[in-house]
């Protein structure tokens, strides 16, 4: 097979021939029709973050369809149409039976950066990391905007959940023009939440209008704080929703929550240094802090069942072919921030 193989963190991507994968005990193979390249994999293109045992072969967001399984496999066959759990979780500890597996205590690693992913002809994988796409997804036609909602659309989804966004909430989603904020711009909208979009890039505002935010703020020049106390009427908004997370936005995020507000940060700018503390209003308005990062299996099948009833669809912009100059390319512009929405490698000709 042809493998798209990144040698070390920043170096350029190397196609390879390599021996087509075969599935061992408890695995599978599929072949890829398609791959989503994100930001999280721009992350470890470059060496930012969580290690990798390079050289690998990136990507996790896939459409794939089952060529072979191994000995003690029960749930897939050939043929499966499948996309990919990220996480590469022991399913046994406390944490993933109580159904948080992104806290794993015996967490291996992750598809595309401890084991090969899917910049790849073929991926073989363990069989939990294989979710099967529902047939009501067009999953022949449609590989890259199918690939790419077990992670784009999956983890707002979680989001929802977990700062327990509601029909009459308020929602300011920081960084909406990115790849995940603006499809959380989307989960929030599917929610029956007021969505007001927030970005530096002004011309990716309107984007986030199209996609269903109410209000839009342009906090390039700063005052965000401002501009949605003034939307909510001094009240402040009930949710905030950061991607960006660095001290700056997590202060004026905290600042911007009325009574009872929740603010859920997801790491985007990996700064270690802390927000300014609020005081008191972190009591008087009982205010929440939470992380959060990727989601269940469950958040993933709950997401495709979601896009094949026709709530809710990815915005994939970009669309490349499976060669290194395109694999450069598509990074060179996630690393810019020029990527609106997803892109993605369409990997089978």
């Amino acid at each position: 097979m042809k493998a798209i193989v990144l040698p070390g963190p920043g170096e350029p991507f190397v196609m390879e021939d390599r021996p087509d994968p075969k599935a061992g005990p408890g695995e599978a193979v599929a072949r890829v029709l398609a791959c989503g390249s994100g930001l999280t994999i721009q992350h470890t293109r470059i060496g930012r973050g969580m290690p990798a045992n390079y050289p690998v072969v990136i990507g996790h967001e896939i459409t794939g369809e089952i060529v072979e399984t191994g000995s003690g496999v029960k749930g897939l066959k050939t043929g499966d149409p499948v996309t990919c759990y990220f996480y590469l979780d022991c399913g046994q500890c406390k944490w993933c039976l109580s159904n948080r597996p992104t806290l794993c205590s015996n967490l291996g690693g992750h598809v595309g950066r401890q084991i090969d992913g899917g910049y790849a002809e073929y991926i073989r994988l363990p069989e939990r990391n294989f979710i099967k796409i529902p047939d009501s997804l067009d999953w022949k036609r449609q590989p890259a905007e199918v690939s790419v909602l077990c992670d784009a659309l999956a983890t707002p989804f979680k989001v929802i959940r977990r700062a327990r966004i509601a029909p009459m909430d308020t929602v300011a989603v920081i960084g909406a023009g990115g790849g995940l904020g603006i499809h959380m711009v989307m989960m929030a909208r599917w929610a029956h939440a007021r969505v007001i979009g927030v970005d530096v890039a002004a011309g990716k505002l309107e984007k986030c209008r199209e996609v269903g935010a109410h209000e839009t703020v342009d906090a390039s020049g700063g005052g965000m704080t401002e501009a949605l106390m003034d939307l909510t009427g001094g009240e402040g908004v009930d949710v905030v929703v950061d991607f960006v997370s660095s001290p700056q936005t997590l202060t004026d995020g905290v600042k911007a929550l009325g009574l009872g507000g929740r603010l859920a940060t997801l790491g985007g700018s990996g700064s270690t240094a802390p927000f300014e503390a609020i005081g008191r209003e972190f009591t008087t308005k009982e205010i929440e802090v939470m992380g959060s990062r990727y989601c269940t299996r469950q958040e993933v099948i709950d997401t495709l069942n979601l896009a094949a009833r026709g709530d809710v669809w990815p915005l994939v912009t970009e669309k490349y072919g499976f060669n290194t100059g395109d694999a450069e390319l598509v990074h060179e512009r996630l690393e810019k921030g020029e990527v609106l929405g997803r892109a993605a490698l369409l990997v089978a000709g």
